[in-house]
This record gives structure tokens, C-alpha cells and sequence, in this order.
């Protein structure tokens, strides 16, 4: 009897042993259950994110290089990127649409963001920082969000060309006096060229919706350039190095390189008013790794990248909530030229095509 009784207890014990550790292991199974739920789409938990992120982005090496270095000790996810230009990153995002290879575009105007959006090349996101930015500066759908405003302006060589003598207007460039001094860089790889180069037609189109006087001028400024540089380091070279002495760029870049890189840069904000692009980053639909690409569109974009990118990289950041800017940014007084960006993503591409297959000089090229 003493030993059955002993068994029984033994068994009694074992039983409501398992029933414990049953229950444990499924309060443990419910706490995870739980933790994912409160996690999912959220791009901060590591544990969430793909092994790396795919970036295709117009911003040069320098920006990417240091952000693929900060974004990969903040978040262990391998950051890939691909550096061309903004017309060149559309161009090849249709032709990867049945198989798409990127994850982010960080970097165009918003006139091609919206020109890929209609294309259904993108899939949106509403990020954190959302109430940070002006409506102007976003997708009213959040196919892509702005980070930066982008003036475009006349750059010179100071060292040949002195601030009096510097063109002070768009016109003042098709002087005949300038034949031979532009270096420009080849517009139909680069979405700041194309955007500068179809505002010079809109300013008539917009009375007389006509494209012609723009052609004209378009003409004439042919008539002055030496060179159409196949990407912009190129442009940068030759124009200090005084092979041409001019060209047409965006301000943030200009003032970069004459204070980072010792380039003898000026520019000249055109009196007339010059095109304001907002610079952005989207998502690309169909993105092979999305919980990262949502980890690395925070990232870019949070007060203290934008403080970076203003402090290092001269970029003028869109949320309202960045503090303590470069005083360059703080006393720049832009005058914004009016534009319809509907009519831009609707004319561009007809009026560039005109330009390449009626007005350039196909022997002022190079390297293209």
C-alpha cells in the first residue's frame, strides 16, 4: 500500500508539473504573439527588417556613403545603392517594373515622382513625420514626401568672371557675349535640367500656350554652350577649371562645392524668379524588402538628418520643426517663380524631346 500510495504521488505531481510548464510555455507563446502585433508595419524593431535595403538616388556619393554608413549602424540592415541621375532612375525603374530590383528613389522632383506615381510605379507611405510638412510638400496620397526645396540658379567661375559682370537674369544668358561659356549639363539624363530647362518655355507658354518663344530661347542658349557634360561632376570640372565659365545648376550643390571642395563658384538667384523643386523620396511598388525601405525613409528624413543634410550637405530641409539652420539658409531670399507643375508633368516630355531632336547641337556632347 506504501508503494502504491508513493506512485500515485509521483504521478499526481509529474501531472500538475506538465499542466505548469504548459502553461508557461503558452504565456510565453501569447507575450510574443503580442509583442509582434504591436510591431507590425512599425520599421523601428530590427528584428522586423530584411537583411539589406536597395536605394536608386540622383545625391552623389558623398551624401549616400554617409548615410549608407549611419543607416547600417543605427538599424544592421546592409544599405545597396545605385547613383545616376533622376531621369535615368525613372527610366530605369519602368524598365524594372515586372521585376523590381529597388526598394527607395530618395531624390527628383516632385513633377517625376508625380510623372511615376501616374505611371503606378510607386506604392505609398505616410510617414511619422507627417504633420511635420506643408501640404505643398507632399503627395496628397503619400506616394512620396518631400525632403528638401531645391532653387535652381546662374553658377559662375569667380575667378573669371567677376560678381558685377556675373549674368543677373535668365535672358542675360543668351548674350552673345557668353558664346562659348556655358557648360551645361546634359538635360535629358537630369531632372534639375529639365526642370530648368522647360520652366524657360513656360514662362511665355503660361499666356500664350504656346511653346515656340521657349524654343527660341532654348535656341539661343544652344547658340552660347561649348559643352553638354555627361554628369555633373564633369560640369563641375570644367567649369572650374575655366573651359566654360558658366552654367546653370541648383543653389544647395553650388554653395557645396565652393565651401566643402574650394570650387571658385558664385551664383546669381535670376530677378525674374527662379523654379523651387521639392526634392523627395517614394517608395517603389512591389519593393522586394518594404520593412526596411519604411526604416530607411524615416531615417533620411528626421530632424536630425535634415539638420545634417542642411549643416554638411547645404540642403534646405521641408519639415517646419528643424532647428538651428545655417544662417545661408536662414537669410536666403528666394523669388519663386510661378509654376503649374500639372502643366510640367503633362508638357516636359514633349518639349524635351523638341529640344533633343530639334535644337541641340548633338556635337556639343560628351561622354553621353
Amino acid at each position: 500500500m506504501k508503494k502504491k500510495t508513493h506512485w500515485v504521488k509521483v504521478w499526481a505531481f509529474l501531472l500538475v508539473f506538465g499542466f505548469i510548464l504548459t502553461g508557461c510555455m503558452a504565456g510565453n507563446e501569447e507575450s510574443s504573439s503580442t509583442d509582434g502585433d504591436s510591431s507590425e508595419g512599425s520599421s523601428g524593431e530590427n528584428g522586423d527588417l530584411e537583411e539589406k535595403v536597395v536605394v536608386y538616388s540622383p545625391h552623389g556619393k558623398d551624401i549616400l556613403s554617409e548615410f549608407e554608413k549611419q543607416f547600417e549602424a543605427e538599424y544592421d540592415v546592409d544599405m545597396e545603392f545605385l547613383d545616376m541621375g533622376s531621369q535615368e532612375i525613372l527610366d530605369r525603374v519602368r524598365s524594372e517594373e515586372n521585376n523590381t530590383q529597388a526598394d527607395i528613389w530618395w531624390g527628383a522632383p516632385q513633377v517625376m515622382f508625380d510623372e511615376a506615381k501616374n505611371e503606378e510605379l510607386l506604392q505609398p507611405y505616410e510617414p511619422s513625420y507627417a504633420d511635420a510638412l506643408d501640404e505643398m510638400y507632399h503627395d496628397e496620397e503619400w506616394y512620396w514626401t518631400g525632403t528638401s526645396q531645391t532653387p535652381e540658379v546662374i553658377l559662375y567661375n569667380n575667378k573669371e568672371i567677376s560678381e558685377e559682370e556675373a549674368p543677373k537674369d535668365w535672358d542675360d544668358l543668351i548674350d552673345p557675349k557668353w558664346e562659348d561659356e556655358l557648360i551645361i549639363r546634359y538635360p535629358l539624363a537630369s531632372g534639375t535640367m529639365r526642370t530648368i530647362y522647360s520652366a524657360m518655355i513656360y514662362r511665355d507658354y503660361k499666356d500664350t500656350e504656346s511653346p515656340e518663344a521657349g524654343y527660341e530661347w532654348l535656341q539661343k542658349l544652344d547658340e552660347n554652350t561649348k559643352e553638354y557634360a555627361a554628369n555633373p561632376e564633369i560640369m563641375y570640372n570644367q567649369v572650374a577649371k575655366g573651359v566654360g565659365n558658366l552654367s546653370v545648376w541648383n543653389m544647395p550643390d553650388t554653395v557645396m562645392l565652393a565651401e566643402e571642395k574650394d570650387y571658385p563658384f558664385s551664383y546669381v538667384i535670376p530677378e525674374s524668379g527662379t523654379p523651387v523643386l521639392t526634392e523627395g523620396i517614394a517608395m517603389i511598388k512591389g519593393a522586394p524588402h518594404p520593412e526596411a525601405a519604411k526604416a530607411f525613409y524615416e531615417f533620411v528624413n528626421t530632424q536630425e538628418a535634415a539638420k545634417l543634410l542642411a549643416d554638411k550637405y547645404y540642403r534646405i530641409p521641408t519639415r517646419d520643426d528643424v532647428e538651428d539652420l545655417p544662417q545661408w539658409i536662414e537669410e536666403t531670399e528666394i523669388n519663386a517663380m510661378d509654376i503649374d507643375w500639372a502643366v510640367f508633368q503633362e508638357k516636359s516630355e514633349e518639349w524635351m524631346e523638341h529640344w533633343d531632336n530639334n535644337i541641340k547641337n548633338s556635337e556639343k556632347e560628351t561622354g553621353n
